[in-house]
């Protein structure tokens, strides 16, 4: 059996002559190496990205078809006519002849109806179509590009007794961070790929905070700045105090509450952030004593 490569890229390669003609009911084998059509790592009128990239660094890809159609994982899944096409009466005709529409590459396709074996083992699916079909993009892949472009940044932390300095047990310990769009929102960033665009809004939810003797506590405000009108009054939304003296590892996890839609869809995703400080907590020394 023979291979001929379409091109220097190897995409779509033909078995020749040498195999038998293909019959509508034949089974029809579409893979990195089948017994009709072989499919190399590239294929013209667009490229694939490696496996590892995600979708947030994906910038897209030129196509044959009408887009760009990022998977999960970041993969140009766009559509594009197998080059050269099938050998008429191939299954993948559909009872077509060639000319009559055109035999089209899913390359994240799975087999799922035009004939058996059209599973691409791998490479995609092949099916035919009347005219080039449309990228159908995927709203929540670009919902993820949108998060993926915004600085959404740990808590800010701002605490008394302040770091450096030195508490007293028992005295109220305050907690909170910096507000903007980059530590606590809301953040808005779009992404768009042809007609579809998703807009993602971050909130942070809110911020945990390990306190290092063992407890935690869990804010939904990004906490009251102290003053010194205070005095000894308890933070009102988010304090603590500390019951014996030490040098405590304080850390802040702030949760985002992410709010998408666009492409006729919603939904939500979650991110996390952390960072930490070290505080030191002593006690009262009383002079005489």
């Amino acid at each position: 059996m023979l291979r001929r490569h379409a091109g220097a890229l190897g995409a779509v390669a033909l078995l020749a002559a040498a195999a038998p003609t293909a019959h509508a009911d034949d089974p029809v084998n579409v893979g990195n190496c089948g017994m009709r059509v072989c499919v190399e790592a590239n294929v013209p009128g667009g490229s694939r990205p490696p496996a590892d990239l995600t979708a947030g660094q994906q910038t897209g890809g030129s196509s044959t078809g009408s887009g760009t159609n990022l998977d999960g994982l970041g993969r140009d899944c766009s559509f594009r006519p197998l080059d050269p096409p099938p050998p008429a009466g191939s299954a993948l005709w559909q009872g077509h002849s060639p000319g009559d529409g055109a035999v089209y590459l899913d390359p994240c396709g799975l087999g799922n109806g035009i004939a058996d074996g059209d599973n691409l083992a791998g490479a995609g699916r092949a099916f035919w179509a009347q005219n080039p079909p449309a990228a159908a993009v995927d709203p929540a892949v670009l919902a993820q590009r949108a998060v993926d472009s915004m600085l959404l940044r740990p808590p800010a932390i701002g605490i008394v007794p302040k770091p450096g300095g030195v508490g007293v047990v028992g005295m109220p310990v305050y907690m909170w961070t910096a507000t903007g769009p980059e530590t606590y929102g809301p953040n808005v960033a779009s992404a768009s790929a042809g007609a579809v665009t998703v807009t993602a809004t971050a909130r942070v939810a809110k911020i945990v905070w390990a306190m290092g003797d063992g407890t935690t506590v869990t804010c939904t405000t990004p906490g009251t700045p102290y003053q010194a009108q205070f005095g000894k009054n308890p933070s009102p939304d988010c304090g603590h105090s500390y019951r014996t003296p030490g040098k405590y590892h304080v850390t802040a996890t702030s949760t985002w509450a992410i709010d998408w839609t666009g492409g006729g869809q919603s939904g939500q995703l979650t991110e996390v952030r952390s960072s930490a400080v070290d505080i030191a907590v002593g006690e009262v020394q009383v002079v005489g004593q």
